[in-house]
């Protein structure tokens, strides 16, 4: 069993490398401690805008100081990281953004994991859908957890939901639950601030191809893609390289969205076949505003 545990926890330890055995903590959240130090690779970071703490900083908090906030527990049956009927329990991303986010600034949270991917819950998605920073599954401390559907570690946290009903669609895009695993850091930050990077340029009225693109690629694109170091990382592409594709390319570019690996075998990128051409269409008016490249006649 330790063997097991051990390699499915490995590549999590090799990421940070060797951590610090003495640790020294900055003020108290509440009754849970903020480590200025990592004390194991289990540790949650947290950073962006943090209570009483200049922007900017970091601390981490122990799993074990994790499990002495109250705890909510759910069944939950519609979690794609989990096969059949499932019990989740821990600490909702709302209670932790009051204990230590900035309440006058941060109304956005941002899940960033192991592999470079990110997962952003705004202050609407908070509201709609309750997410929950895993600590149990069906009442097992995470040495005990399964592995993730492509064999690594689950954890060392994963966010899911009591229950997920999409809250909005945009073309043949509909609202996606977010529910990362492999978390290893939140930050509490500035939606505005976050989502401003990736606004397009000008004026668009909200039923505009590029405005509804925007909304779309705002939570499935930005995931793994990122620009001026803001959103995920896991993607080879960054938003400009995304949008100078647009601009002069569409039909491959529409192609990618559509299906990945008829252009690169190799791609990990989901397809997504259920959207409709309107729908790639939105995509494509709204990440050809990054860039000046035009067709060439």
């Amino acid at each position: 069993m330790f063997a097991l545990a051990f390699g499915l926890w490995l590549p999590f330890v090799l990421l940070f490398g060797s951590w610090q055995s003495a640790v020294s903590t900055s003020p108290s959240a509440g009754n849970i401690p903020l480590l200025t130090e990592r004390s194991s690779p289990g540790d949650l970071a947290i950073g962006g805008e943090l209570a009483g703490l200049p922007k900017g900083t970091v601390r981490y908090v122990r799993y074990e100081d994790l499990l002495k906030l109250r705890q909510e527990t759910y069944p939950i049956s519609d979690d794609a990281n989990f096969k059949g009927k499932t019990e989740i329990s821990g600490v909702a991303l709302t209670t932790l953004a009051k204990l230590f986010g900035q309440a006058a600034h941060s109304d956005l949270i941002v899940a960033i994991c192991y592999d470079k991917y990110r997962s952003n819950y705004p202050s609407d998605y908070l509201a709609a859908h309750h997410p929950i920073l895993v600590l149990k599954i069906n009442g097992q401390l995470r040495d005990k957890w399964p592995p993730s559907e492509d064999g690594g570690p689950l954890g060392p946290y994963l966010i899911s939901h009591p229950t997920f009903k999409p809250s909005f669609k945009v073309l043949s895009h509909e609202n996606e639950a977010q529910i990362p695993f492999g978390v290893t850091r939140l930050e509490f930050r500035t939606e505005s601030v976050v989502f401003g990077v990736i606004k397009p340029p000008g004026k668009w009225a909200a039923n505009s191809p590029v405005a509804q693109g925007y909304i779309i690629a705002r939570q499935d694109c930005f995931r793994c893609h990122g620009l001026y170091g803001e959103g995920g990382s896991r993607a080879s592409r960054s938003w400009l390289v995304l949008s100078a594709w647009a601009a002069t390319d569409a039909t491959r570019f529409q192609q990618y969205i559509h299906n990945p690996q008829s252009i690169q075998p190799s791609a990990k990128m989901p397809a997504h076949g259920s959207y409709d051409q309107a729908t790639l269409d939105a995509l494509t008016a709204y990440f050809s505003t990054f860039t000046p490249v035009r067709k060439t006649p």
